[in-house]
């Protein structure tokens, strides 16, 4: 009792140091399972450790093969949770990179990593390509972490982000075809088991996952699950499709769990959010019960076998040379620039499905004699623990370096999806500037989806929006919502994060109507609150730009404006293409000349050029 409620308490500890100091959580979790596993042995009395998570007849807390059951379904739930974050309109841009890095980029990372450790460490090549398929992966839950905290190019983070999702089912299939290689032994035999063990994977991953995501969201759709169920029936839902694909076709479990996420987090689903903010709750500590339980399960044994120069050699390979390899193989004729190929492939920590599929086949192959199994934990851990030290320390300097830190970060995110913030959000698209619009209502995320917007159902009060790496780039913040307070409470707590640049929200009706309470955060008019934008772009569905001769021609404008209720200027357009957010104060420009433009919603001047077009 005293060890289960200790592993829980030293891995929300370590959470809380990986938030502080802004790190990957796995990091002080898998010191700590060091701490309290081999390392203690040395200072206990008896030479015990602290923590053992396999009984071994005396002490322990999980009998027989427990602890790899518990591993496969904390995993299953991990990968589903990361399923549900991937969104299809992403990877607009990078999507041939992303499919080339998980084919392509796995192969070459599979092939050299085994080639390096058999040369290396002269283990057999059956374990040595075990060693590399583990190694294939990249993982959302270490991967995340670093980047929230790098102002990246939004393609840069949508590439590494969904590589550390779906790469980490390629790389658990990659392991289980070597295991069942070996389980099978040599000959004609295993090659002809192989492909009919991966064909099934496939085949059983894909319909297990496709057909549960599509029976829950029906489910869920037509009421059949109340509301304060949802959550545990999904996530009994998840444990059923593992178990039952695995029972299928053995190790199918991982593939169709990513499949269901993905799945229903591209279906327009009353919801969602609620369940993805349960499910990342619980792989927040699930996360710190394995990686503890893992790392304590290593013997000092273990450390000592690759406490040598040869270590230090397989891991330079690795992630100086085989990773950048892939990447640049994989993203060859892309849009991605040099710089920013070379980011990536410095970017490439290993993660959670890594370490657990490593400490269950190795421990499996030990028991069986298989000669050099010994390596395959302590190495893959080696990898894991050396890989998310170096990126987590690293990573902000060498985006600096390599020039893909975003020194001036120009998206912009608009709280609130309401016909206003679509009808600047498409301007503001086709001007290319990235936005991102966010609301809590399904049916404008809906609309602005289908308007070809990226936009997500998100709750402002909750912690896990300054925590999206799809917001990396983001420098300014526009909040234009029909609820004042929730305006001001975004400005507040956002606009450190999301508007170093220019952080505006609209006024409310009381400081419209009191000239000398204009907010410095005013947004385009202090004339024009919610009620009054929306009204105008009811009647008047369209952006315009007109053309300003100098600073006392824009002046007027303005006033022409205030003097009109059916016109809200919006933007001014410098001669190079540069869009400027117009607060309340409106004054805040004082070199304008030939060539600029004015941005504005509504009734058209006498001489302008329309940009936009009725929304539907």
């Amino acid at each position: 009792m005293v060890e289960l409620a200790g592993i829980v308490i030293l891995g929300i500890i370590a959470q809380w140091v990986a938030w502080r100091l802004k790190l990957p959580a796995i990091l002080p979790l898998i010191l700590i399972g060091l701490f309290v596993g081999p390392i203690s042995t040395l200072y206990t009395e008896g030479g015990e450790k602290l923590i053992e998570p396999i009984w071994n007849g005396e002490k322990g807390l999980f009998p027989g093969d427990s602890l790899y059951y518990f591993v496969s379904l904390a995993i299953s739930i991990i990968l589903f949770e990361g399923g549900l974050t991937l969104k299809r309109a992403e990877i607009r841009n990078v999507g041939p990179v992303i499919t080339k890095l998980i084919t392509l980029g796995s192969l070459v990372t599979f092939i050299c990593a085994g080639l390096a450790a058999h040369f290396i460490f002269g283990i057999s090549w059956h374990v040595s390509f075990l060693f590399s398929a583990l190694i294939i992966v990249t993982g959302p839950t270490v991967i995340t972490p670093i980047l929230r905290n790098i102002p990246l190019k939004n393609d840069i983070s949508a590439v590494l982000k969904w590589e550390g999702i779906l790469i980490d089912p390629i790389g658990a299939l990659a392991a289980v075809l070597v295991f069942e290689f070996i389980s099978v032994g040599e000959g004609q035999a295993y090659t002809l088991t192989a492909i009919i063990e991966f064909g099934k994977i496939l085949l059983f991953g894909f319909t297990f996952g496709f057909t549960f995501a599509h029976g829950l969201a029906f489910a869920i759709k037509k009421n059949f699950i109340p509301h304060y169920l949802l959550n545990v029936v999904s996530l009994s839902v998840v444990l059923l499709v593992f178990v039952q694909s695995d029972l299928f076709a053995h190790e199918s479990g991982l593939l169709a769990v990513v499949v269901m996420g993905m799945v229903l987090g591209n279906m327009d689903l009353p919801n969602l959010k609620e369940l993805l903010y349960f499910k990342e709750s619980l792989s927040v500590l699930l996360i710190s019960i394995l990686f503890i339980l893992l790392a304590a399960n290593i013997n000092i044994s273990d450390l000592e076998l690759i406490y040598n120069w040869r270590t230090v050699g397989l891991f330079c390979v690795i992630v100086f040379l085989i990773r950048p390899l892939g990447v640049f193989l994989s993203a060859a004729g892309s849009n991605l620039k040099f710089n920013e190929k070379l980011f990536i492939g410095w970017v490439g920590p290993r993660g959670i499905v890594a370490a657990g599929i490593a400490s269950l086949f190795g421990s499996k192959l030990i028991a069986k004699g298989e000669p050099g199994a010994e390596y395959i934990t302590p190495l893959v851990f080696m990898i894991v623990l050396g890989t998310v030290l170096l990126n987590a320390t690293t990573a902000r300097f060498f985006a600096k370096m390599v020039g893909v830190f975003l020194k001036n970060s120009e998206g912009i995110v608009i709280i609130g999806a309401s016909k206003v913030s679509r009808l600047i959000g498409e301007y503001l698209n086709k001007n290319d500037r990235h936005v991102v619009l966010i609301d809590n209502n399904e049916s404008n995320i809906s609309k602005a989806n289908k308007l070809g917007l990226e936009a997500f159902s998100a709750n402002i009060y909750s912690d896990s929006l300054a925590d999206n790496i799809e917001l990396n780039d983001v420098g300014y913040l526009m909040a234009l919502t029909g609820n004042s307070d929730i305006n001001k409470y975004a400005v507040k707590k956002f606009g450190k994060r999301f508007g170093e640049n220019g952080s505006f929200r609209l006024v409310d009706a009381d400081e419209m109507l009191d000239p000398e309470s204009n907010p410095k955060e005013g947004l385009f008019s202090h004339t024009d609150d919610f009620i009054k934008i929306t009204e105008v772009a009811r009647n008047f569905p369209v952006i315009h730009e007109i053309d300003i001769h100098d600073q006392e021609h824009y002046e007027g404008l303005i006033e022409l404006t205030k003097a009109d209720e059916n016109i809200v200027p919006m933007f001014l357009k410098t001669n190079e293409g540069v869009l400027k957010i117009i607060s309340s104060y409106s004054t805040d420009f004082n070199d304008i000349t030939e060539g600029y433009q004015l941005v504005y919603l509504g009734k058209m001047f006498e001489v302008d050029t329309t940009i936009d077009s009725d929304d539907d």
